[in-house]
């Protein structure tokens, strides 16, 4: 029998995972990446083009390495827990590497339109038209796997600020912000405090003339979290100044509500981005980020679910506040391969939407109404909701019955992809010791000699001692192992 021939729509972090878990479940993946390379959003590039993710040169993960990696390949161990971009991509190439991923993509290749392939009843078949080389080509997919991110569309609110179309001064969107060299002792506006707006204030703030920057948001947990080790002392030390709301611009000025007023700036906008699908004609309706998927993956109405978008979220958590989409959209990538294969199936349409109607009311609930706050997840919640349709999520029961010393360390420990990884479908046999040894992983970063105190069972001792109520854990954790030793005398 044929291999179902799989189109995989981006080579970023999240079409990379997608082509290796085609291969997993025995689908023939063909990857379009419009880039001349893998990596996505984090291949850093000095120019810009249309629709094109992109990243200053100095962007450093906010996620630890063990947080954010494939979840059956560790980043090499003396790695830097926190990796420049350009380490993070030395990472995606072994990975592409080790998987034989490589000859499944088709480089500076556009996907131009999806559509049905015409039959009655539909048949879950799919006509994909690319173009190369300015030469377009029809395929023939029975899958389709969208991977291309959310970082796609630059959302400039320029309606929001009164006077910005007479304003003679620069103005831009940050996606165009490279490298702080160009702005020397300019003055500086950035207008948004998410993470890329806070980490490019602190940057220019040793250049520029005292950037300044202001949110555009409401309260404190209307949002979702913005994480800088800098920030603080650059606030602090005068190197960078919170002001409030521009009111209005002048053809030379920012006036701020507090009436202030700054004159020859530049003035940046960390604004976020809008995410749009137009190669595939309709089929997915996106209104201010908003779109109807079943788990942010399935379109709830097709005949056959041989369609998913991957990577499509913005998770939050409550010790990586922000970023760790990479194991998330592999597991969705490893549900959706099994769906589309015959394999998992999805519940009726009327459960579908009511579970879409019912995430977007919760939604709503918690965040300001924007087009920034529309694919939030909970980081563990939906990665445990995604696993348990996968058939993967590790029992927590039969793991304490069968093998304790895992079990403290998944039940105790971060919550790593490796352990989705234990049980069910796409076993790993490397998930227990990649378990066991993950903090010895962290920790390996940080050694710069090694010494006669250094042993396995010092260096977890310290991590408890680090850990908030890490002496109440280790109680617990005597207790529970003296009970089981006990039974088993017994």
């Amino acid at each position: 029998m044929a291999k179902r021939q799989t189109a995989v729509i981006g080579a970023g972090i999240s079409g990379l995972g997608a082509t290796k878990c085609c291969l997993d479940e025995d689908l023939e993946p063909t990857c379009s990446e419009r880039n001349g390379d893998i990596g996505g959003l984090w291949k850093f590039q000095k120019s810009t083009s249309e629709k094109m993710p992109s990243i200053y040169k100095s962007v450093t993960i906010n996620t630890s390495k063990e947080m954010m990696c494939f979840s059956d390949f560790p980043i090499p161990d003396h790695f830097p827990n926190y990796m420049h971009n350009s380490k993070f991509m030395d990472y995606f190439r072994m990975y592409a590497r080790h998987f034989g991923l490589l000859k499944y993509i088709r480089f500076k290749t556009k996907v131009r339109s999806v559509r049905k392939r015409p039959a009655f009843p539909f048949s879950g078949q799919w006509d994909v038209v690319v173009e190369a080389n300015g030469k377009q080509e029809a395929l023939v997919f029975d899958g389709v796997l969208v991977c291309s991110g959310h970082h796609t569309d630059p959302y400039l609110p320029l309606q929001s600020f009164p006077g910005i179309e007479k304003f003679e001064g620069c103005y831009f969107h940050s996606r165009e912000y490279k490298s702080p060299e160009d702005f020397s002792g300019k003055r500086i506006i950035v207008i948004g405090i998410g993470n890329s707006g806070v980490d490019i204030a602190v940057e220019l703030s040793h250049v520029a003339k005292q950037p300044t920057f202001r949110e555009l948001g409401n309260g404190p947990l209307s949002q979702h979290p913005t994480v800088s080790d800098d920030l603080p002392n650059h606030i602090i030390s005068g190197r960078v100044q919170v002001k409030p709301n521009v009111k209005e611009f002048t053809e030379t000025d920012a006036i701020f509500e507090d009436g202030s007023r700054e004159e020859s700036i530049v003035v940046i906008f960390p604004t976020g981005y809008s995410f749009s699908f137009p190669f595939l004609d309709g089929l997915i309706e996106v209104t201010n980020n908003k779109v109807s998927l079943y788990k942010l993956v399935f379109p709830p109405d097709l005949e056959k679910p041989t369609l998913a978008v991957i990577g499509l979220v913005q998770p939050l958590g409550i010790v990586q506040p922000l970023g760790i989409i990479l194991p998330i959209a592999e597991l969705q990538s490893r549900w959706a391969t099994r769906v589309i294969k015959g394999l998992s199936h999805l519940p009726s349409v009327k459960t579908m939407m009511a579970d879409i109607a019912q995430r977007e009311r919760a939604m709503e609930k918690r965040y300001v109404k924007t087009p920034r706050h529309t694919i939030q997840v909970d980081h563990i919640e939906y990665m445990d909701e995604i696993t348990a349709l996968v058939g993967a999520k590790p029992n927590l029961l039969l793991l304490f019955l069968s093998d304790p010393k895992l079990a403290v360390e998944v039940f105790f420990g971060p919550c790593t992809p490796y352990q989705y990884h234990l049980q069910g479908p796409g076993k790993w046999a490397g998930a227990r010791r990649a378990i066991l040894t993950q903090r010895e992983w962290i920790i390996k970063p940080l050694r710069t000699r090694i010494t006669s105190e250094d042993s396995p069972a010092s260096s977890q001792l310290s991590w408890i001692k680090m850990a908030p109520g890490g002496l109440a854990l280790l109680a617990a954790g005597l207790a529970y192992f003296r009970y089981i030793h006990r039974g088993k005398q017994k």
